[in-house]
């Protein structure tokens, strides 16, 4: 992903304060062990006793501080998963916001835009030792928030003196000052009612205190570690919040079901009594989502067992549960007991842990340390160590084998120890005992925990207590990644560090039933909301002691707005259930009624939780947050909202107030009620409640629509299953409004929403760019009659048309067979304001039936003759005029105004340009070819696909309405619409329009090799021979332009005499050879050149019009002048203008230049070298120099650059960038003349077919010819390769990318060049790059990271891969030949086959080969397991034959290994592998039969000579088949060729054995079943 770059608002400063840090304000508490005037005097501090509490009488001086520091001393510093992998990058200056004071030393941050200082400490010093380190900081203001974990009886902290410790702790939240579970060091400041805000981070988890001070300040004093600060900017409190969880991680988006209602209890006494309490809510019909168990379900409350008397269908429990819609969690410890189990059984888990060194050690770092918890005697595991992670993952999945279950509950986890450090005590030292102790608990480091010098694998305890939570957490998500795979799940834990929210929630704590704490609840709440745990919540209730009637009514109905909802209590105290209080109690009606709203609104909350999951915002949110002008909301912590619009106000005494703008009223509340409040403006979605989530998700949808003071709403809908892990299957809707009604509140009922639809209600201005070009402003946007509105979304145009711009009908002629359309400009409005590109006034719209599924409609100027693409078309020669044969209908209206990174098209105003150009692919940079084709998938699951016939430049902006919208510079608008309604019958209506895709040589699909800058011949057959001695598959060699003579075409270099031979030799032995050729053709030759010499005398070569020059448009390319020596040291254009020769473009529209073209390759190919294929490069066309020799194109300046220009590459250079000039003129084959303006992008696809049709008759085979620069139809006659890509890992899905759009385009043998072309590629990228190309249909290794250029281990990895291709060559040859005669596609898109799952719409990192085999590489670095999906239907993995089915899935993906699946209800022909396909062809071939869940299988199977016209299919249908899944059968005595005619008066035959496999590849022991008989059918074409 991309690093965050912040914002200038957002600039995060990242301070990192080492042991040169120096920083502190005046008046600083000095707390060391007791105070007194000569102590303080001898510190050289200042003594002045004080009557106020909490004031220091000893502080320090103003010039008090160090300069000096320990550069050579490594002191810990905290290893954050999350923040370690950011690399801020500041927008702005550091010095903009950070001044630094030399003599004392200190900083101050200011805020930029002001320069309002935020933090300072000028005014007092540092102190820095060893176990004591001390800083200061002045601040702003009293509206401090945050610091934790504790109890704050309010949320804005009281700065008068008050002292928060901090240090992971077991203790009871009584609403002391004492440090609890977690530790935060991070608060934030809300500096004004302008909303600005900071906040402060100190990464540190040494045990520390925090002290709040009246200046406003803040002091810190930790006890070890480094000070590592990071400041935080924000417009408001909302934003600080955000760019927090920037840096340690955005929180988990929870599963849907874990928002219902929970119930637990710590010891229920038996599972019967569990289940009563199920029944009993159950029978009231409460809203009751998640039951859990606490520790008494544990044999002794040993972890990883279950009480077999006690509990002894707990096996069988979440199966109980899961029949009504309810999920089943219980709770792990950390503490492992070392006692044995019941009847004196071992305790495997302690002994596996024992067997791995996975506890924590006494601090010789080998001895376990021996504590005691709820087990007994118990060791502690070091979730630090690699060694501990792994046996804690191993332990989960055995035990959820044993005990299903849904989630998991951590707890105990600060770490709690009941004894004071270890059953040994802890040493006398300086950990245990620090010179300073902070002010925690009990004022002992080791109280209720472990000794501080215990070992850890991230250090001493002392340094890494309190992250034994947080590591606890990182190894638990690995656990439950483990076991629940593609389902997402729910992690709950006690302790905490900043960066759990990422994986887990939290509750806070062991509270009490008592009014204190259902109030305290609230501030806890909100400080984890800034801490980044959004789904938290309190024990509902209390969990000590009994809670009165009164109590836990009021706790419910609070409850059911925590995000985190659970009623949960001691053992030892009355249940506390809502049913154990009676069906027809106050508090049951009450909570359902409450838990009823809940559910209803359980959309907004889960959307809610999308925000925070994506954008970092708060779920429970502060009053202050949203209304932080009105000063009033600073202090308010007993009403809280969900997101901007829900305000809850709930009875926490007897008797409340509620705020209602800015007003204190008095309100009602009775028994049963508390305050919920809709904000004005808001549109919240909803859905009819159940009794679970599980039946509410299937119920209607709705709106509740608040208008505001303006009579408008806005909203957002986030929906997914629920379920799934990975944001690629969620899916938003965005709802905007503007209601006119008298009504204040709307509720819409009733809405069936389908789970992956789009849907928009709204009233909206669709915002097409009336001034695209750069610089818009008011003036020029006015002054084109069109609408100057600036809007802040990135992309969206400030200018827009107008409703009634545009064209309006004047006369409309309607057949059977379209309709023709007269329409005229409405010249209310000024012209385009482009006054050297003319308004057109009237047009014509002819719109054509061609077909059932294929319409067109042209626009064009019936009063001038513009030009049109001259590409034939297989348009059908009789229309459709039945109507009801056609998939579409036809209404009139008014007429009114590269490389991607995904699959999917992102439609946020993005724009892409498109012109053929020699660039190498980038983002949003037009490319070689130019394809204005486009499938769009609408929210039926339907396809349809639109082509605009323009052959000029051109862009096409993509926009949310869905739209798009085109501008071209020439033409007309001609297009084609194909209605599918399938993805794969786009693909084949569109190619039986522009021509199906070429059928390759069967040789040309095996692997290829090539090379920029071989030296001489020597190199090539070194390179062959070593590829033969290591046994690589390796079909074809390719010689680059090296070999060329100056690289002239057609002339061999003296460095390659000897080539020819060896292309003979090697094509004796089975190889084929590519050569490679260019247009451009030197001029300047000094000795006779037949290329140009017969050119000229053919007249073949781009001239200028003839009214202007009647001479060549020079240009300059590769070719060097003769009799030169070229210094490589000087810069690139002073080497083209010195040494490059002039060179001519052949215009191969012409007739005369096909046959010139085919003299040329017949020549080289009798009388210098043979040839088996040909690839053509440079034929955007590319020239070195911008229009022609010296710069200056004849003729009109505004071809070169016209009034608007699409956003191409370098278009402030011209359109002639790096090609020829757009005056230069064609002429095409019907004689008729043309400008290079108009067919510049054709040039690559009129140089296709001369010389596909050169080939074929010079070597009387099919061959092959790969093309660079591509355009609609290019497909029936060359492949095409995706450029010259660097050698990069983002490379390899973006090559995915490519293939599949070039799929869509028809041209189904593309490829990338493996490994990259520029720049050295690394040894991992290089070898999953060639795991992935053995999958490319057209697979060259290109610019010399070859195979063997490696070590024996790439080499192995490399052949074994493609052993594999080629044993399903005949399968992916008959794929071919199915594009080529079908038009569907052979890298399939996973959307082509399972369109109705909208999973696979987003999917671009995995592919098919046609219907049956899925390829899931791995394409990141350094990974050993791949997550895929897998579509719904039966799937066998290719290498073990294990099968699969929806879901997913993370494949371990090892260094030698890609990802196979065959597809059920297939069967795949294949042929055991040789080094080239000339032996291969030899060897028997067989099928892979793999069976659906039916038991039936289908495949077909074409097999000619490879290279021929004749061709011959057999179409396979498996009929009986056994009981096996997957056969392989071999057919071994089966040859189809041109001439084995044994087949076609059969139509069964005896295939042989059929054979089970039994093992891993072809190379596996198979078990004979019997005998099978397949039906063949023949077809002759």
């Amino acid at each position: 992903m991309a690093k965050k770059r912040f914002s200038k608002l957002e600039v995060m400063l990242m301070v990192m304060f080492t042991i040169m840090s120096v920083i502190s304000i005046a008046f600083i508490v000095l707390f060391a062990t007791g105070q007194s005037g000569e102590i303080c005097q001898e510190r050289g501090c200042c003594w002045s006793p004080r009557d106020e509490s909490n004031v220091p009488w000893c502080f320090f001086p103003t010039n008090y501080g160090y300069t000096i520091y320990d550069p050579n001393n490594k002191r810990f510093e905290v290893p954050h998963e999350h923040i370690l992998s950011l690399n801020p990058t500041p927008s702005s200056p550091i010095n903009n916001t950070l001044q630094i004071t030399q003599k004392p030393f200190g900083l101050t941050v200011r805020r930029e835009e002001n320069q309002n200082v935020v933090f300072d400490t000028r005014m007092a010093p540092i102190v820095f030792e060893d176990q004591y380190i001390q800083l200061s900081a002045k601040l702003p203001s009293h509206n401090i928030y945050g610091l934790g974990e504790h109890v704050h009886r309010q949320y804005r902290h009281d700065t008068n003196w008050r002292t928060w410790p901090i240090f992971t702790r077991d203790a009871f939240p009584n609403g002391g000052t004492h440090n609890l579970y977690g530790h935060y060091p991070f608060f934030l400041c809300l500096e004004d009612n302008s909303g600005k805000s900071f906040g402060v981070f100190l990464l540190n988890s040494n045990a520390m205190d925090v002290t709040l001070q009246p200046a406003p300040a803040v002091t810190y004093r930790t006890i070890g570690g480094v000070l590592d600060f990071y400041i935080f900017f924000g417009d408001t409190p909302e934003q600080v919040v955000h760019e927090f969880l920037e840096l340690i991680g955005k929180p988990v988006i929870p599963a849907y079901w874990s928002l219902g209602f929970q119930l637990s209890r710590w010891n229920y006494g038996n599972l019967s009594i569990v289940k009563e309490t199920v029944e009993r809510n159950r029978a009231v019909d409460l809203p009751y989502d998640i039951q859990y168990t606490d520790i008494d379900y544990m044999e002794d409350k040993k972890d990883f067992t279950y009480d077999k008397v006690k509990f002894a269908e707990l096996p069988q429990f979440a199966e109980f549960l899961h029949e009504k819609g309810q999920k089943y969690i219980l709770i792990l410890d950390p503490a492992i007991a070392t006692s044995k189990r019941v009847g004196d059984a071992l305790y495997e888990s302690y002994d596996r842990g024992t067997a791995k060194n996975a506890w924590v050690t006494e601090s010789d770092g080998v001895t376990p340390l021996i504590g005691e918890v709820w087990p007994g005697e118990a060791v502690f595991p070091d979730y630090t160590s690699q060694a501990c992670i792994d046996w804690w993952v191993d332990e989960y999945e055995r035990f959820y084998r044993e005990v299903k279950h849904d989630a998991l509950w951590i707890d105990m986890n600060e770490v709690s120890n009941f004894k004071q450090g270890s059953a040994k005590g802890c040493a006398s030292n300086n950990l245990n005992y620090p010179p300073f102790i902070p002010n925690i608990l009990d004022n002992l480091m080791y109280s209720k925990t472990l000794c501080m010098d215990a070992k850890q694998s991230w250090g001493n305890h002392y340094d890494v207590h309190s992250l034994y939570g947080y590591s606890m957490v990182l190894a638990s998500e690995k656990a439950l990644q483990r076991v629940f795979g593609a389902n997402r799940t729910l992690l709950l834990t006690r302790s905490s560090f900043p960066g759990v929210g990422k994986y887990s929630g939290h509750w806070l704590g062991d509270n009490g039933a008592n009014w204190n704490d259902i109030k305290w609840a609230i501030p806890g709440m909100l400080e984890f909301g800034l801490f980044g745990i959004p789904y938290i919540g309190a024990d509902i209730c209390g969990f000590f002691d009994d809670s009165t009637e009164e109590l836990c009514r009021r706790w419910m109905q609070v409850g059911a707005f925590y995000p985190f909802s659970r009623n949960h209590n001691a053992e030892g105290y009355k249940p506390q259930d809502p049913a154990v209080y009676g069906a027809d109690s106050a508090l049951v009606r009450s909570s359902k009624h409450y838990l009823n709203i809940r559910y209803t609104l359980l959309p907004y909350l889960y959307t809610l939780f999308y925000k925070a999951h994506t954008a970092g915002e708060t779920v429970v949110r502060p009053v202050l947050h949203e209304f932080y002008s009105d000063s009033a909301t600073w202090t308010v912590d007993r009403q809280f909202l969900w997101g901007k619009y829900l305000l809850i106000t709930p009875v926490l005494d007897p008797m409340e107030q509620v705020g209602d703008r800015k007003r204190h009223v008095e309100m009602y509340l009775p028994a049963e009620k508390l305050g919920l409040h809709i904000r004005g403006g808001a549109i919240l979605p909803t859905q009819k409640p159940n009794v679970t989530t599980t039946y509410s998700r299937r119920n209607p949808m709705g709106l509740i629509i608040a208008l505001d003071d303006h009579d408008s709403a806005a909203g957002e809908l986030f929906w997914d299953d629920g379920d799934s892990r990975g944001i690629v299957s969620f899916f938003l809707f965005f709802f905007f409004f503007v209601c006119l009604l008298v009504c204040c509140v709307l509720t819409l009922q009733n809405l069936d929403l389908i789970l992956g639809e789009t849907y928009v209600v709204e009233w909206k201005v669709l915002r097409i760019n009336c001034h695209p070009e750069d610089n818009a402003d008011q003036a020029k946007c006015e002054a084109r009659g069109c609408i100057w509105d600036p809007i802040a979304i990135e992309g969206a145009p400030n200018c827009i048309y107008p409703e009634n711009y545009g064209y309006n009908v004047t006369s409309l002629r309607e057949s059977n067979e379209g309709m023709t359309i007269d329409i005229i400009r409405n010249t209310k409005y000024r012209s385009s304001g482009r006054p050297q590109s003319r308004d057109i006034d009237t047009l014509r719209v002819d719109i054509k039936y061609h077909s059932s599924d294929m319409l067109q409609f042209k626009i064009y100027d019936p009063n001038d003759d513009r030009y049109e693409v001259p590409v034939e078309l297989s348009v059908p020669t009789t229309p459709e005029t039945e109507e009801s044969n056609r998939l579409y209908r036809v209404a009139i209206v008014n007429f009114r105004y590269v490389e991607h990174k995904t699959f999917k098209h992102d439609l946020n105003y993005h724009t892409w340009g498109m012109f053929s150009k020699d660039q190498p692919p980038g983002y949003k940079m037009n490319c070689y070819g130019v394809h204005p084709f486009y499938m769009g998938l609408e929210n039926t699951a339907d396809a349809h696909g639109v082509l605009l016939l323009n052959s000029n430049a051109m862009d096409v902006t993509l926009l949310p309405s869905p739209a798009l919208t085109y501008r071209t510079l020439g033409g007309i608008l001609d297009f084609y619409v194909f209605m599918g309604p399938t993805p794969e019958m786009v693909v084949q209506e569109y190619t039986q329009l522009i021509g199906r895709p070429v059928l390759p040589a069967y040789w040309s699909l095996g692997f290829q090799l090539c090379r920029y800058g071989y030296a001489n011949d020597k190199e090539i057959e070194t390179l062959y021979t070593e590829m033969k001695t290591a046994g690589i598959p390796y079909d074809v060699q390719y010689a680059d332009i090296d070999y060329m003579e100056r690289q002239l075409n057609f002339v061999l270099d003296k460095d390659f005499q000897g080539l020819p031979a060896l292309v003979d030799s090697m094509r004796d032995e089975g190889m084929r050879f590519i050569f490679i050729l260019d247009p451009a053709i030197s001029g300047n030759e000094t000795q006779p050149y037949p290329a140009f010499e017969r050119g000229i005398a053919a007249d073949v070569f781009i001239k200028w019009p003839q009214t202007i020059s009647d001479g060549i448009v020079w240009g300059k390319v590769w070719p060097d002048y003769p009799n030169v020596t070229v210094d490589e040291s000087l810069d690139w254009d002073t080497q083209v203008e010195l040494y490059r020769s002039y060179t001519a473009f052949p215009d191969f529209f012409r007739n005369q230049t096909a046959d010139w073209w085919h003299t040329e390759i017949k020549d080289f190919y009798e009388n210098t070298m043979k040839f088996d294929g040909i690839w053509i490069d440079m034929n955007e066309p590319a020239s070195f120099v911008h229009g022609t020799v010296g710069g200056k194109c004849l003729g009109d300046p505004v071809l070169e650059n016209p009034p608007y220009m699409p956003p191409l590459e370098s278009k402030h250079l011209g359109l002639n960038h790096k090609t020829l000039c757009m005056n230069s003129e064609q002429i095409l084959s019907d004689g008729r003349r043309v400008r290079h303006y108009d067919v510049h992008s054709l040039y690559g696809w009129s140089h296709s077919k001369p010389t596909y049709d050169a080939l074929l008759d010079v070597t009387g085979k099919r061959g092959i010819v790969v093309t660079r620069s591509t355009y609609p139809s290019s497909g029936k006659w060359v492949g095409h390769w995706l450029g010259d890509n660097n050698s990069g890992w983002d490379q390899l899905y973006k090559s995915i990318i490519g293939m599949m759009e070039f799929s869509l385009f028809g041209i189904s043998y593309t490829g990338a060049d493996i490994c990259g072309f520029f720049n050295p590629a690394e040894y991992e990228m290089c070898l999953r790059w060639s795991q992935l190309g053995a999958f490319y249909p057209y697979s060259r290794n290109h610019n010399g990271k070859d195979p063997v250029s490696w070590d024996a281990a790439f080499a192995t990895a490399t052949r074994d891969v493609l052993n594999i291709r080629y044993t399903l060559l005949p399968y992916l040859y008959t794929l071919m030949f199915e594009a080529h005669t079908k038009g569907s596609t052979v890298i399939r898109p996973l959307l082509h086959e399972f369109v109705d799952d909208k999973t696979t719409w987003e999917i671009y990192r995995q592919f098919l080969w046609g219907p049956a085999l899925l390829i899931s590489p791995a394409l990141d670095p350094g990974v050993t397991t791949v997550r895929g999906y897998i579509p719904k239907d039966r799937w066998y993995d290719f290498h073990t034959v294990s099968t699969l089915h929806s879901t997913m899935v993370d494949m371990p993906t090892p260094l030698n290994h890609i990802n196979l699946h065959v597809r059920g209800g297939y069967i795949l022909p294949w042929q055991k592998p040789e080094n080239t396909t000339y032996y291969s062809r030899k060897n028997p071939l067989g099928l892979i039969v793999a069976l659906s869940d039916a038991g039936t299988a289908k495949g077909s199977f074409f097999w000619d000579d490879g290279e021929g016209i004749g061709k011959q299919k057999v179409t396979f249908e498996h009929v009986q088949p056994p009981k096996q899944q997957i056969l392989y059968v071999f057919m071994e005595s089966l040859f189809l060729n041109r001439t084995n005619a044994g087949m076609r008066n059969r139509r069964e035959i005896q295939l042989g054995l059929i054979r089970h496999k039994e093992t891993t590849g072809c190379k596996g022991r198979y078990t004979d079943i019997g005998h099978g008989t397949v039906k063949i059918k023949q077809e002759m074409t």
